[in-house]
Order: C-alpha cells, then sequence, then structure tokens
C-alpha cells in the first residue's frame, strides 16, 4: 500500500499542482501571448501609451483645460509660453494648451467616425469580391481602383468642395477616400481563403454564401482589417488637419489643430508657438498609430 505524503513540502507541491496547471492554461492563451509580445516591443508600448492618452485628455478635456478654449483676452494676447499659459497664447489671447486638449476631442471623433465608417464599407466590398469573383469583382474593383488613382488629400478636396465646408463634410470626404486600401486587403485575404479545406467543408454541410461570408470568412479577415485600419489612421489625421488647414475642415472657433496652424502662420515668425505645439501634437499621435499599427500587426498576424 502506497503511503500518503505527511511531510509540509510533499502537501505544499500536491496543492499547488492544480494552481500551476491552471496558471499554464491561462499563459498559454493567446491573449496572454499578444500581451507578452506587446509587453515586449517598447516602441509599441510607447505609441499605445500616447494613443491612451489622447482617449484619457479626450474624455477628460473640461476637467484638464485651465482656461475656456474659446474665452478672448485682448489684452493678454501673444504671450508666449509661461507659468501662467504653458504653451503661450494666440492672436485673441486664447490659451493654446487648452485649445489643444479640446482638439484632441475633435481629433479622436474623426478617428473614431472614419473607422466605424470605413471599416464595414471596406470589408464587406473586399470579401464579396474576393469570394463570388467573376463580373462582381470586376466592377467592385475597378470602382476601387478609380478610387486608389487619385491622392486622398486630392479627393478629399473634391468631396469637401461639392459637400461644403464643415467638420461633418471633412468625415464624409475622409471616409470616401479612406476605404479602398480596407477593400483590396480584405479581398486578398478571401481569395487565399475561399478554396480552403475548411471553406469547402462548409460549403458541403449545405452553408450559403452569406454565411460563409459573415461566419467564416470575415472574421479571418477581421485582425488584418484591424491593423490596417490603424496605421491609416496617422493618413487620416494629416487629411484632417490638412482640410481644417485650407478652412475646409472644422469651423472657427472649434479649436482643430489644422485650423490653429492655419490661423497661426501670419505670427509663425515672432510667435512660434502658435504653430509647433500644435504641429507637435499632430506629428505625436500620427507617430503613436504607426507604431502601435506595426505592433499589433506583429502580434495578430498568424504568419508571425
Amino acid at each position: 500500500m502506497a503511503s500518503l505524503p505527511t511531510s509540509r513540502s510533499a502537501l505544499a507541491a500536491s496543492a499547488d499542482t492544480p494552481r500551476s496547471g491552471a496558471w499554464q492554461r491561462f499563459s498559454a492563451h493567446p491573449v496572454c501571448q499578444a500581451l507578452r509580445k506587446l509587453r515586449r516591443n517598447r516602441l509599441t508600448l510607447a505609441g499605445l501609451a500616447v494613443v491612451a492618452g489622447l482617449i484619457v485628455v479626450a474624455l477628460f478635456a473640461p476637467w484638464i483645460a485651465p482656461y475656456d478654449p474659446g474665452a478672448q483676452d485682448l489684452l493678454r494676447a501673444l504671450q508666449p509660453p509661461g507659468a501662467q499659459h504653458w504653451f503661450g497664447t494666440d492672436e485673441y489671447g486664447r490659451d493654446v494648451f487648452s485649445r489643444l486638449v479640446h482638439g484632441s476631442r475633435i481629433t479622436l471623433y474623426i478617428i473614431t467616425l472614419v473607422a466605424v465608417v470605413v471599416g464595414p464599407i471596406g470589408l464587406a466590398i473586399g470579401v464579396v469580391a474576393g469570394y463570388f469573383g467573376g463580373w462582381v469583382e470586376t466592377v467592385f474593383m475597378r470602382i476601387t481602383d478609380i478610387f486608389i488613382s487619385f491622392p486622398s488629400l486630392v479627393l478629399a478636396l473634391a468631396f469637401v468642395a461639392a459637400l461644403g465646408p464643415g467638420l461633418e463634410h471633412a468625415v464624409v470626404a475622409i471616409a470616401l477616400t479612406s476605404w479602398p486600401p480596407i477593400a483590396r486587403l480584405a479581398r486578398a485575404e478571401t481569395l487565399s481563403l475561399r478554396h480552403a479545406d475548411f471553406i469547402q467543408a462548409v460549403r458541403l454541410q449545405g452553408a450559403s454564401a452569406p454565411r460563409i461570408l459573415l461566419r467564416h470568412i470575415a472574421p479571418m479577415c477581421l485582425s488584418s482589417v484591424v491593423v490596417r485600419l490603424t496605421m491609416n489612421m496617422a493618413s487620416v489625421i494629416l487629411t484632417a488637419a490638412g482640410l481644417g488647414f485650407l478652412g475646409l475642415g472644422a469651423q472657427p472657433p472649434l479649436p482643430e489643430w489644422g485650423a490653429m496652424i492655419s490661423t497661426g502662420r501670419n505670427y509663425m515668425i515672432e510667435c512660434w508657438w502658435l504653430v509647433a505645439m500644435p504641429g507637435a501634437a499632430i506629428l505625436l499621435v500620427s507617430l503613436a498609430f504607426n507604431l502601435l499599427g506595426d505592433g499589433l500587426r506583429d502580434v495578430l498576424d498568424p504568419r508571425a
């Protein structure tokens, strides 16, 4: 008859065995492995920190900004950065730091709306074209090629000129120019999946084409689309800032970063902070999305 463990060490080892097994199963989870990959990439963590900071600043802008972004004080106009106004004041005496903080809300608003519109549209067009092929693919891809043949900023200018200036019209114009790369990526992923064994098995079981697209192909393409959307956010921010700079995006007195650069360029030589501060904000956020997208590509790519 086997003897029972009587020592404390044996009892502790027998008690820790289920716990260690659960921990091994938890650490082997794909989410944990993805977090470990992100933690090893310091540039991706830096980009994630900046994006998270943008979200926090946008959500709590009224409590973070020390002044009203629209409050004018002509006696304090064009003051350099100091203890009272960290980033100086503009030509109307408005606090530049407060306007940058509230401008983060406009940037996050544009990013969110463009992602919500562009992601589903590009994914739907890409998977339908790649799965059915034939004339469906030809029609969808030729339309996509027409949109891609124009530079995004030029095409956005054309749409805004037709719709009229305004923040909502700028979002629509940016969305209309941002979906073609997503569609082409989803099509390429679908072409590699539509003849896979598991798709053939599902088709033999009687699944309809919409069910195959929604339940099997679209989820497989989703990770690549998310990565592409994240990396496209930098160009979205630059396009929105370009439209604001030209007076076709957010209209005064909204504190949009591109519009702030446009109004500050008249005083750029003497008052450098009017252009440098919003320009640095655009550069930092765009770089952060690029770094975050690069890290997500390494994490979500199944071939990595």
